[in-house]
C-alpha cells in the first residue's frame, strides 16, 4: 500500500517533570513507516505489549489491502481474471462502497478501479510509457466502479474480467483508524497515531498542551515545513494529504503526475499541487484528499462545500504557493495554523 508522504510528523514535547509521560514506539509496514505517541492519564500501559498488537494488525491489513504485494487478498482478486463471484474480507468490500459516493461527487475523476491505467502509464515502474490513443481506449474499457458489483459483505464481481483495484488511496488512513483503535481499546486516551504520513489524534500531551503536526511543503526537490497545525480538540481528528509533487514523471518537457482522472485516462493538469482534508477520523479524510486532489481547486472545493469537507487547497505559481480554503474548513474552531 505504497503511497504518498505527506505530511511530516512533528512532535514538540516540553522536557518538563511530570507525573506521566508520552510513551513512543515506530516501526515498518505497508511500504513505509509509522509512528506512534501515547500515554494514559488512567493507567499503566505496556508499550512493548502494545507495539506487538499494533505490529499484528498491521501485518493483516498489509496482508488484506496491499498493492505491492502479490500475495494480498486484494492482489489475488486482481489476478483473477473472471467474471465470476469472488470472496474477499468484509473490510475490502466496506472501503470499496464508502468510495462509490466520493467517486460519483467527483463525478468518476476518482475511481478504485483506476490500476490498469496506472500501470498502462508505468507508473509502477522507473520510466514513463506514454500510451498510444488505442491503447489508452482500450484500457479505460477496463475501468469504472460500474463494472464493479458487490454482492453481499464479503463477495464481490467483475462485470469485466480484467478490472482491477487500488486501494493505496484509503488503505493508510483506514490503518491509522485501525490503530487508534487499538490503542483506545487499550486505553491510552491520548494519541498520536502516524502511517506514511496519514495521522490521527487524540487528547493531549502530559504538560497540557495540544498535539502539534507540520504540514510538508509541497516541494518536489525537498522537505521543509509549510505549516504547523494545532489541534484544539480532544475528540479523535485526522489530517491527511494527498499530493502531485513526490510521485510523478518528467518527460518531453512535460511533468507527468502521478494522480490520473479515471475518466479520461490522462494525468491531471491543473495546478493544485495537494490537498489536505481534516475530519473525525483518518478514513474519511484520505477518502476525500485524493478526490478532491483529481478534480483540482476550482471544482474540488465547491465537491467539499456541498459534502461539508473541511479541506485545505494548495496551488503552485511558480515559486508562490497560494491556499484556498473550503466553508467547513473556515468555520473550523478547533484547528490552529501558524
Amino acid at each position: 500500500m505504497i503511497k504518498k508522504s505527506t505530511l511530516v510528523l512533528a512532535l514538540f514535547l516540553t522536557a518538563c517533570d511530570q507525573p506521566k509521560t508520552v510513551q513512543k514506539f515506530e516501526g515498518y509496514t505497508q511500504g513505509t513507516t509509522y509512528h506512534i505517541s501515547f500515554w494514559s492519564s488512567e493507567k499503566n500501559i505496556d508499550a512493548v505489549a502494545l507495539q506487538k498488537s499494533v505490529d499484528a494488525e498491521l501485518k493483516r491489513l498489509d496482508e488484506q489491502l496491499s498493492n505491492y504485494r502479490d500475495d494480498s487478498v486484494i492482489e489475488k482478486f486482481n489476478a483473477t481474471n473472471s467474471t465470476q463471484p469472488q470472496e474477499v474480507s468484509a473490510e475490502i468490500v466496506n472501503l470499496i462502497e464508502k468510495t462509490r459516493v466520493v467517486s460519483e461527487a467527483t463525478k468518476g475523476c476518482y475511481d478504485l478501479t483506476i490500476k490498469p491505467l496506472f500501470d498502462l502509464w508505468g507508473f509502477k515502474g522507473e520510466s514513463l510509457t506514454q500510451p498510444s490513443a488505442e491503447n489508452l481506449q482500450k484500457t479505460l474499457s477496463q475501468v469504472g466502479l460500474a463494472q464493479l458489483e458487490t454482492l453481499d459483505g464479503t463477495h464481490l464481481r467483475k462485470k469485466v474480467p480484467s478490472l482491477k483495484v487500488d486501494l493505496s488511496s484509503i488503505g493508510q488512513g483506514y490503518s491509522v483508524s485501525q490503530i487508534a483503535a487499538i490503542l483506545e481499546t487499550q486505553g491510552a486516551e491520548n494519541y498520536l497515531v502516524e502511517i506514511g504520513g496519514e495521522l490521527q489524534t487524540r487528547g493531549k500531551k502530559p504538560d497540557n498542551t495540544m498535539w502539534r503536526v507540520a504540514l510538508e511543503k509541497p516541494l518536489s526537490g525537498e522537505r521543509s515545513m509549510h505549516k504547523i497545525v494545532v489541534v484544539n480538540q480532544a475528540e479523535p481528528f485526522a489530517i491527511t494529504t494527498a499530493g502531485t509533487y513526490r510521485h510523478f514523471f518528467d518527460a518531453n518537457g512535460r511533468r507527468y503526475s502521478h494522480i490520473l482522472n479515471a475518466k479520461t485516462g490522462e494525468p491531471i493538469t491543473h495546478e493544485t499541487v495537494s490537498v489536505t482534508v481534516f475530519s473525525d477520523n483518518a478514513t474519511t479524510s484520505e477518502l476525500w484528499d485524493t478526490a478532491l486532489l483529481c478534480v483540482g481547486r476550482e471544482t474540488g472545493i465547491e465537491i467539499a462545500n456541498q459534502a461539508g469537507i473541511a479541506a485545505l487547497f494548495i496551488e503552485q505559481n511558480g515559486e508562490t504557493f497560494n491556499e484556498f480554503k473550503s466553508t467547513a474548513f473556515e468555520s473550523l474552531k478547533t484547528v490552529e495554523m501558524q
